[in-house]
């Protein structure tokens, strides 16, 4: 009998990934993960302990410079719980966003030898970002235990949050990565980028330091809304209006089509220009 033949034909560049696609390509996924996970942690002095140690040291700083000195309020709450319940979420977006925006040109070599599905590349930083944001939640309980406080049944929301993070990550990195094999000076932007986000994102002090007229604005930040999200689940801080959630909720999913849109555009020149 002779070998099946397989056809490979571009999508169109209007065409999205389908989900068939990801399921067939599970293992490569798998291995990216795994990959990007090992590679981390190899030769290292303290292995996964970087990942509890980097919030820690953060939710300290954070917590002398704008809890004791500057005095901003934390909703009755320490200000180290406070700041770590937001800060997780966001370590998880931004460690997403970088590795995210430099998968392209780290993976050349498959690009340009074997076909798979272009996003797996940028997706599985994502999941490996997860894996971290899982063990650092085990200093998050440390934390609540030592304070004695309870989580209420809101926690069982905390994954919709966790999601909305990954799927802003996924979808600014994809327009981030794209750009960067084009234009490589965009890895260099993303730590300011990153920086500046951190400030416009209620991290460090409340939502409701924010003016009335401009919360309107200020929710269109996804990552305003994971933030706040975080802290209403985990403290069971007062629940933001609906509307907070919906707006924060569609901009992230409107940067994710957008980026995956684009992503797709280009993703037949990656190859030629990489």
């Amino acid at each position: 009998m002779y070998p099946q033949k397989v056809i490979i034909k571009p999508r169109s560049r209007l065409e999205l990934p389908t989900f068939r696609e990801f399921t067939e390509n599970r293992d490569i996924l798998y291995f990216l993960v795994w990959r990007d996970i090992k590679i981390r942690y190899k030769q290292t002095l303290l292995g996964v302990a970087w990942v509890v140690l980097q919030p820690l040291v953060n939710m300290i700083i954070i917590a002398v410079i704008f809890g004791r000195f500057a005095r901003l309020p934390s909703e009755g709450y320490p200000y180290t719980v406070f700041t770590l319940v937001a800060l997780l979420p966001w370590q998880l977006f931004a460690y997403a966003l970088a590795q995210t925006t430099d998968s392209l040109i780290a993976n050349e070599k498959l690009i340009t030898k074997i076909y798979f599905p272009r996003i797996l590349i940028p997706l599985a930083p994502v999941f490996s970002g997860f894996f971290d944001f899982m063990i650092a939640t085990v200093l998050l309980g440390l934390i609540m235990l030592y304070y004695q406080i309870p989580p209420g049944i809101s926690l069982l929301l905390l994954p919709v949050f966790a999601l909305l993070a990954m799927i802003m990550a996924l979808g600014v990195g994809l327009w981030f990565t794209a750009l960067n094999v084009r234009f490589r000076d965009v890895r260099y932007a993303v730590p300011f980028i990153s920086q500046v986000w951190f400030y416009l994102t209620p991290v460090a002090y409340s939502a409701a330091l924010i003016p009335e007229k401009w919360r309107s604005i200020y929710w269109l930040n996804p990552m305003a809304g994971v933030a706040e999200g975080f802290r209403w689940a985990i403290l069971n801080t007062p629940a933001p209006d609906l509307t907070v959630f919906a707006i924060s909720s569609m901009s992230g999913l409107l940067v994710l089509f957008s980026g995956v849109l684009y992503f797709q555009r280009v993703e037949s020149e990656f190859a030629d220009i990489i």
